[in-house]
């Protein structure tokens, strides 16, 4: 029945005990039936009060029922006293209860926050695959899940983008679904209905799936892969920033989850968040990483033209309008990196093939600058006409990463950097490679990741992102003392008769 109508909001209200010599009498008393079973015929109620612990919380009111089967009792004053310190003990325990609950979800912020501030103190930056290895597990006291993913919403609010997800193995990072979905629109939309149904929960701040198969909200496909893990329910939650929800996280769990308190909303929100900061923090010091280069090379050629210009023959010099050209075009590549980290990028129509040569042209000056003449810069095959839709600051940024990776690993003594453009079926594929002396289970590392996971090869960790997310795939190779990484990316649909098969 409605609480408002009830002699206990009436007890909660006034905090006064509340006799009642005859049930049968007491009309605001309106289901009976428990009382003929148990021969009841008087009761008393009794209020209890449990404070609130913060500003944000608010205070609890319930009551505590005392029946008798004594027809008309009335109770003595000792028996009020005693049901009125029966109660204040009721209220104490349930604070108890509350404090310990609160002490607990706390002990879980902190360490989650302990595992970021560790991940930063070691000066390597933020890695997603690793921060959610890390941080997942400790949430096995709220919900012991399968699987956990942090999805984004692209800015014109038309797809959503799988940024990371726990295992990293049993999600597709970087792949993108319609925003115009039943259980995305009640994620991101919130149009309603809000409310407990027969097989989910929608609130605006969480959508619980309690029954994935028959859910009005689940397509089809995800039905079917859910199916297959043995999940049995799933958990939504929108992550908002200034007020806009650009984020959601998702919770995966074979146990039948029916229900969640508010406190381990909280936490799970709280995890949202953090992820979210971490998402930022790894693409910061990734643009970070990556200007760094661009900053060094631009000192330098500053200083040829110092140089240059003190000879005063710089109207007619050749290497000056050289080396101004380089300056202006990193100045260029510097400023879109920053308009990436704000957000401000667009993608465009790229030729792989332009952007490798004027790269590698800057690595050849680059290297004279560094007194490296000690390798050999090889051009093989060079297809024109390779063109992908991409960022164009991703694309330069992946073709820095490997080159300058390809002449660190040159040794001393001298070696070759050697590229190569070309066309296979519908991918435009990279190939970037150097001398180097190489073992099989380094290869191996590289392939599987495992220099990146140790902290190490932060350059390759950013490649394997990028492609990812512009829907290509990167390998490596070698032989005879030489070692080749390959980018395959699919080719705009307008440069090939059928688009790539992904």
């Amino acid at each position: 029945m409605p609480f408002e109508v009830s002699i206990a909001a009436e007890v909660v209200r006034t905090r006064q005990i509340c006799h009642i010599p005859n049930v049968w009498e007491e009309e605001r008393w309106k289901n009976k039936e428990a009382f003929r079973k148990f021969g009841i015929n008087s009761a008393f109620i009794v209020p209890v009060a449990v404070p609130r612990f913060s500003p944000k919380d608010l205070d609890q009111g319930g009551i505590l029922q005392i029946f008798s089967r004594e027809p008309n009792k009335v109770f003595s004053p000792l028996e009020l006293q005693v049901a009125e310190m029966f109660s204040r003990r009721v209220s104490y325990v349930l604070a108890r209860k509350r404090i310990k609950v609160l002490q607990e979800y706390n002990a879980i912020k902190d360490r989650i926050g302990e595992h970021i501030f560790m991940k930063l103190a070691r000066g390597e930056g933020i890695k997603m695959k690793d921060l959610f290895n890390s941080v997942i597990p400790e949430l096995v006291e709220i919900i012991k899940i399968q699987r956990c993913a942090l999805f984004s919403v692209k800015r014109d609010q038309r797809e959503i983008i799988l940024e990371a997800g726990y295992p990293e193995w049993g999600h597709g990072i970087g792949k993108t679904r319609s925003i115009d979905e039943p259980y995305t629109k009640a994620i991101i939309g919130q149009t309603g209905p809000f409310g407990e149904f027969e097989f989910e929960k929608v609130y605006p701040h969480f959508v619980l799936i309690t029954d994935p198969p028959r859910s009005r909200l689940i397509p089809d496909d995800i039905k079917y892969f859910l199916a297959t893990q043995q999940i049995h329910s799933v958990l939504y939650l929108p992550l908002k920033s200034d007020e806009t929800i650009n984020y959601f996280l998702t919770f995966d769990a074979q146990a039948q989850h029916e229900h969640f308190s508010e406190e381990e909303i909280k936490i799970l929100v709280f995890l949202g968040m953090e992820l979210m900061k971490g998402l930022r923090l790894e693409r910061m010091y990734d643009l970070l990483h990556d200007s760094k280069n661009s900053a060094i090379a631009l000192a330098g050629f500053v200083k040829r033209i110092q140089r240059i210009l003190e000879k005063k023959n710089y109207l007619e010099n050749e290497k000056l309008n050289h080396a101004l050209g380089i300056i202006v075009e990193e100045s260029d590549r510097l400023q879109s990196l920053f308009f990436l980290l704000f957000g401000e990028g667009k993608e465009a129509p790229v030729d792989i093939t332009d952007v490798l040569r004027k790269r590698l042209l800057f690595y050849q000056e680059t290297m004279k600058e560094l007194k490296r003449e000690n390798i050999q810069f090889v051009q093989d095959e060079l297809k024109a006409g390779l063109v992908v839709r991409c960022f164009p600051s991703s694309i330069e940024r992946v073709i820095d990463n490997l080159l300058a990776n390809a002449t660190q690993a040159v040794p001393e003594e001298g070696g070759e950097v050697a590229i190569r453009t070309y066309q296979q079926d519908f991918w435009a594929v990279i190939e970037i490679g150097n001398t180097s002396r190489v073992r099989e289970e380094e290869i191996k590392r590289y392939l599987h990741g495992e220099e990146e996971r140790k902290g190490k090869s932060r350059g390759l960790h950013i490649c394997r992102r990028l492609v990812r997310n512009m829907g290509g795939e990167i390998g490596v190779s070698a032989r005879e003392g030489f070692v080749m990484f390959r980018v395959l990316l699919p080719l705009m649909t307008d440069c090939a008769a059928i688009g790539p098969s992904r």
